[in-house]
């Protein structure tokens, strides 16, 4: 099925655009794009250089894919924003590219980013994430799949998101929020486990307890991290979730979130 495109579009000859395609009147789309099958592009988006976008996309007026880094190390290197499939991309929402050759930005496959927010350069985003209204991400950051931002949520650069982990509407941080979590507050503290995206997630209730457990262990134990994490191996039940939380928690750069 061949792409609807109206002639009002501006776009260079040069990119290459998937079939079934909608591209609405005033898109401006550059020279190194490549989309995929069965996007929908609304009036006013811009879809820059560095592009690579997958199928099922949906990109709404205003939005801007690719944006040139906000880094002072950018000086104008050839590098890519990488996108999967099913995404929904709200109003005025900012994706920028990497600051160096051969570096990505990468969005995973069926998010939803809400209107204004906004992922900065470098920043890796796994499947199934949620971005609220005016979130903001900074630079070289991760964050996990089915992961919940909430609105006007500021992550400071370096930081990570762990999988499942919900952030509240408001929070500011600068360490890392660990898989399966609640976190918010001023500043910044644990609030318990995600029990409801958990069992999304094909959490039992047995799971989650051993969730619960290790969490105690980290939050209200007097220990470090690197001793918590001994304790949550030798005292909790192993299983793929337990794993991820100590992985998550050894390979941290920032530290992690304090208790409340």
């Amino acid at each position: 099925m061949s792409s609807v495109i109206s002639p009002k579009a501006e776009i260079s000859p040069k990119a290459k655009i998937g079939d079934g395609c909608t591209i609405f009147p005033f898109v401006y789309i550059e020279d190194d794009v490549v989309i995929g099958d069965n996007c929908v592009i609304f009036p006013f988006v811009s879809i820059l250089n560095g592009t690579r976008m997958g199928n099922g996309n949906k990109i709404h007026q205003g939005a801007v894919l690719a944006a040139l880094p906000q880094d002072f190390d950018f000086v104008g290197e050839k590098s890519e924003m990488v996108m999967g499939d099913n995404n929904i991309i709200r109003e005025n929402v900012v994706i920028n590219r990497a600051t160096h050759r051969g570096c990505k930005t990468v969005l995973g496959s069926n998010n939803f980013l809400m209107e204004g927010a906004h992922i900065s350069h470098d920043t890796v985003v796994g499947d199934r994430c949620v971005f609220g209204y005016g979130a903001k991400i900074a630079g070289d950051c991760r964050i996990g799949t089915g992961a919940l931002i909430s609105s006007n949520v500021v992550e400071k650069g370096n930081t990570r998101v762990g999988e499942y982990a919900v952030v509240q509407a408001g929070t500011t941080f600068s360490k890392d929020v660990p898989p399966y979590i609640i976190a918010g507050g001023s500043p910044v503290g644990y609030h318990g486990v995600n029990t409801t995206v958990g069992k999304r997630a094909g959490a039992d209730e047995k799971i989650l307890k051993h969730i619960a457990n290790a969490y105690r262990l980290l939050f209200h134990g007097q220990t470090s991290v690197f001793d918590a994490c001994i304790q949550i191996e030798q005292q909790v039940p192993a299983s793929p979730e337990i794993r991820n939380i100590v992985d998550f928690l050894r390979s941290t750069e920032e530290g992690i979130i304090s208790k409340l």
